[in-house]
């Protein structure tokens, strides 16, 4: 029964805090009205793709509605530890406050830094497949039920002025304090090192400032006319943590409250925004909180703010996100495409905004077969279709195959994830892949609505195209046979988790394991040499800076045996190809790490071998492009600093993830690291790993541990 109750009080603390903080949004944020606002205008439409290849035969291609839990995208609910995330209406995300002086732990050091509140959530999340939108705060009245009130670190005593909002309850720390600014950006920077790129992330607000992190304070704002002081920053000590924030990460994508928070300070960043009253009807008469004036909305409207500073196009390259008015989230798509009572023009909201996901815990009691919520998703962020396949009906030695790619969606997809290619025979296993350069965030909305401040003369402007993209396949080493040509667009989070949403396309032939069929290929007899696949682009997100401080280099590796004929060397660190910088295995599949405490991140061949240094992050990937059918055993070379590591990590390989340690071995037996160099022989059939699609060894290190491992050979036999 407290479970019961502590979820309950978490929802009815929340909700009824967001239905207070904003059923008074007229009083809330008063503001002067431009005479003449900037408005960017009608956006300049993206050239055209090259065209097809005409030597390939066009295969078109049949639309199909796209699955409703496509990542990144659609309603994030409230993470509750414990609950089954994936209860209640198809979602990918999750959504989480963290106060800050819940990381920031230190009484006396504003640099002590405790993450394993975040950890313990971000691995829960993505332990459900879904990524994480989360925000840290100060104030926060009421708390959460789970998170605190008054999340001022206490490294502040002393050193920060403290105000007390009487009216919500909470406390105020002087937010132009030079000693408050020099430990939040040290913070964020912190926070960026750990966190940018973590593939656990999909979305971070800014947050820290004012009421739920929101940047506001009201009524203690810059209207004083009231008798209430402001308690906000000056627009310069806002912009220095906008500017914080910017600089700490490049990968992940990032959010703010309003477009003139901390005098505009994000418009010309890559910085989005979250519309946290999404939608919603006010007053008397009632006018809207998103859509602009000319659309019956309210001076203080999130896209009259837009317009007001001219960024209202800021959704080309940086995410909208927010969330649904807790008030109107059971009723919200009754009406749709339009609106009712406090729920405006729905469809219009989401098509101006440019809207990617909205935190939407009244979600959870809608019905999966609602037509209506299905359309509102499926237009929110990126929904794309393959409309048509290029390749050649047979081929040997090498091919050219190419694909056209439409998004009916209103935003595009804002991150690098790798485009794969392979080949299916005709029992449905994948016999080899093609990793491809391709760039998914060139896929542009094919319409976009027009504001009609713009005077465009029409509602829906053409905007983006079908994008054509072309690849080159080196049949070598594919038997004779027919095949089918299949594509998939590999999700990050599947390195950590097995659970990880896939990527999928609104096509009839996707299939539920990712893969898109493009059509039958007939491959011929051929002396090719099985060239090595073109890496990625970006596999995996780039390394955070490491601490100055770097442990010693490992020693060197004593000789390893020979490995038996007919194994399989994934990697031997012998130094050809050089880790990192080829970027190569000794299969010639792409290889790389993030977030280790040495060699940049990356980790530190040595000796001919792999040191990976620690502390509760880090991840290394190995790309196998091949069958490993005839191979029983996964042998990993492998010593620990201190010994016990195999409990710091987890691996993954063929569709299998689990700590190292937990692995079982031939005779019942798991896997244990000593300060001596052994050899652990993992049985992949009785772990249940695909040995015919094992795609990608990879190891993370999240969970909690601290230390250095080595790695001297990794191989199948």
């Amino acid at each position: 029964m407290r479970h019961v109750r502590v979820i309950a009080l978490c929802t009815i603390v929340v909700l009824a805090a967001s239905f207070a903080a904003h059923s008074a949004a007229a009083e809330l944020f008063p503001r002067t009205v431009a005479a003449e606002p900037a408005l960017s205008g009608v956006p300049v439409r993206p050239a055209a793709p090259a065209a097809p290849d005409p030597s390939l035969t066009a295969h078109a291609l049949t639309a199909a509605p796209s699955p409703l839990d496509n990542p990144l995208k659609g309603f994030a609910r409230f993470y509750v530890p414990g609950e089954d995330q994936n209860t209640g209406y198809p979602r990918s995300l999750s959504w989480s406050y963290f106060g800050l002086s819940e990381v920031m732990t230190g009484a006396n050091d504003c640099a002590a830094y405790d993450w394993s509140v975040v950890d313990r959530a971000l691995t829960e999340m993505a332990s459900y497949g879904n990524q994480a939108a989360i925000r840290f705060y100060m104030e926060y009245p009421g708390g959460t039920g789970s998170h605190p009130a008054n999340a001022i670190p206490r490294c502040f005593d002393g050193h920060v002025a403290y105000r007390d909002n009487t009216r919500w309850g909470t406390v105020s720390p002087d937010y132009d304090s030079p000693y408050l600014l020099d430990a939040v950006t040290a913070f964020v920077a912190a926070f960026g090192a750990r966190y940018d790129g973590d593939p656990r992330i999909g979305f971070i607000n800014l947050g820290l400032v004012g009421l739920w992190g929101e940047w506001h304070t009201w009524p203690f704002d810059a209207d004083t006319a009231d008798g209430h002081p402001d308690l906000m920053p000056s627009d310069a000590s806002g912009a220095r943590i906008v500017a914080a924030f910017d600089d700490a990460f490049d990968v992940t994508k990032l959010e703010i409250r309003y477009p003139e928070s901390a005098g505009g300070a994000a418009d010309g960043r890559d910085v989005g925004y979250h519309d946290d009253s999404f939608c919603y009807r006010e007053g008397s008469p009632a006018a809207g909180v998103t859509l602009p004036r000319s659309m019956g909305g309210s001076d203080y409207a999130q896209l009259q703010r837009a317009l007001d500073r001219g960024v209202e196009n800021k959704w080309i390259s940086s995410s909208m996100g927010g969330e649904v008015r807790p008030e109107i989230q059971g009723s919200a798509f009754d009406a749709w495409p339009g609106g009712a009572g406090q729920v405006d023009d729905m469809r219009a909201c989401i098509e101006l905004e440019h809207t990617t996901w909205k935190i939407n815990q009244g979600s959870q009691g809608y019905a999966a077969s609602d037509p209506k919520v299905a359309a509102a998703v499926r237009l929110m962020g990126y929904d794309l279709t393959a409309t048509h396949a290029y390749l050649p009906d047979d081929a040997a030695g090498t091919a050219t195959v190419g694909v056209t790619i439409s998004n009916r969606g209103v935003a595009p997809f804002y991150y690098p994830w790798t485009v794969t290619l392979g080949l299916k025979n005709a029992a449905g296993g994948v016999v080899k892949t093609w990793d491809t350069s391709w760039d998914l965030r060139t896929v542009m909305p094919l319409k976009v609505r027009a504001f009609p401040d713009w005077n465009a003369g029409a509602d829906y402007l053409d905007y983006g195209h079908p994008q054509y993209f072309q690849h080159g396949i080196d049949l070598g080493g594919v038997p004779a046979g027919d095949y089918q040509l299949v594509m998939r667009v590999r999700n990050p989070l599947e390195a950590i988790s097995p659970a990880a949403k896939k990527l999928r396309f609104g096509n009839a032939t996707q299939g539920g394991d990712g893969w898109l069929g493009l059509g039958d290929l007939g491959v011929g007899a051929s002396t090719g040499g099985g060239g090595t696949p073109t890496p990625p682009a970006q596999t995996t997100p780039p390394a955070p800076t490491p601490p100055a401080q770097t442990p010693p280099s490992a020693p060197p590796a004593p000789g390893m045996p020979s490995a038996p004929a007919g194994a399989v060397t994934l990697d031997d660190f012998d130094g050809a190809p050089a880790y990192p910088a080829d970027a190569r295995n000794d299969l010639g599949g792409w290889t790389g790490g993030n977030c280790f405490r040495n060699g940049g991140g990356a980790g530190v061949v040595t000796g001919g071998a792999l040191a990976l240094s620690y502390d509760n992050c880090g991840w290394f990937g190995s790309d196998i492009d091949q069958d490993l059918t005839g191979k029983t055993h996964l042998v990993v070379r492998i010593r620990g600093a201190q010994g016990g590591e195999q409990s710091h990590f987890h691996l993954s390989l063929g569709g299998a993830t689990r700590v190292f340690g937990d692995f079982v071995l031939d005779g019942g037996g798991r896997p244990e690291i000593t300060t001596e160099y052994r050899d652990i022989r993992i049985p992949m059939a009785a772990n249940g790993i695909d040995r015919a699609r094992p795609q990608q060894l990879a190891m993370g290190f999240w969970y909690g541990g601290r230390g250095t491992v080595t790695i001297d050979a990794v191989r199948a036999e």
